[in-house]
């Protein structure tokens, strides 16, 4: 079967504060986009089988989809083995949640093969013992996280968002990330209601923050150079996705991305793709 596992944007990302297990309280409002990893995910005989095309990220049970395996084959108690071929197009280590991305289409993609009929939350309770973003790939396609990311809120947005992503060359660590962030001893509260359904695209702008910003900005100062270029360029807002380092700028039709697109004058190995926003068929 071949599945399509699309990445995401945080629209905004606020942390509240350190748990003591470790994990941070957050607040995010996340939307996927349509950039996607592409997986054959067909059954075996035994074992957990998984190899990557595209990009150097680790095989088997080291990758968080193996993993997605075989804690499903193990919650349906199975005696089988999955093999997963993974084209991996999302860029890695970048902000995007393409591993965890990758893990919930294992687990939706290994629902259909067997037929089990799981519901989402239960689907949703596997994908948290993987990861924090994993829930919200089998959700709805634009949520508000809170918590450390299971209690998700769905979220109306405007149909034309496109957005424009400005790849570095290298990735930042989420667990890198979050220490730095700690290490400020500062903690950040909403400084506005983040709502839950937005008409247009001036009503996201207000609450574009990124907290994890400063540190990634601190250590790469070529991120701020390049937010502020692409917010002269014309996009209507531009902040940094999740932990980073990929960038992004917000705009309302394809045409007007690809014209910045054009127009923007990148660094060295760095890389620029477009993107349209998802939305549920409801919307």
């Amino acid at each position: 079967m071949r599945i399509l596992a699309p990445a995401k944007v945080n629209l905004c990302l606020r942390i509240l504060h350190k748990r003591n297990d470790g994990y941070h309280e957050i607040c995010t409002l996340m939307h996927q986009i349509g950039i996607f990893d592409e997986m054959d995910i067909e059954l075996t005989e035994q074992g957990i089988d998984l190899i990557s095309e595209g990009a150097e990220v680790p095989h088997g049970l080291d990758n968080l989809a193996g993993k997605a395996a075989q804690i499903f084959l193990q919650a349906a108690n199975l005696d089988k083995g999955v093999r997963i071929r993974l084209h991996k197009k999302i860029p890695v280590a970048a902000g995007l949640g393409g591993g965890s991305s990758d893990a919930a289409s294992v687990l939706m993609g290994l629902n259909k093969i067997l037929k089990m009929r799981w519901s989402k939350e239960y689907l949703q309770s596997l994908g948290m013992s993987l990861g924090a973003d994993v829930p919200f790939f089998i959700g709805q396609k634009s949520a508000l996280a809170k918590g450390i990311g299971e209690k998700l809120i769905p979220v109306i947005l405007p149909k034309n968002i496109w957005y424009l992503l400005l790849v570095p060359p290298w990735p930042i660590s989420t667990s890198w990330a979050y220490t730095a962030y700690d290490e400020l001893a500062e903690n950040s509260r909403p400084k506005r209601e983040i709502a839950t359904a937005y008409s247009q695209i001036e009503d996201i702008l207000p609450i574009m923050h990124n907290d994890l910003e400063k540190v990634a900005f601190q250590k790469y100062p070529e991120l701020a150079i390049m937010k502020k270029k692409l917010l002269m360029a014309g996009a209507r807002g531009v902040l940094m996705s999740g932990s980073g380092p990929v960038l992004y700028g917000l705009f309302s039709s394809r045409k007007e991305t690809e014209e910045i697109a054009q127009k923007i004058t990148l660094p060295s190995g760095w890389q620029a793709l477009i993107a349209q926003g998802l939305a549920d068929e409801n919307n």
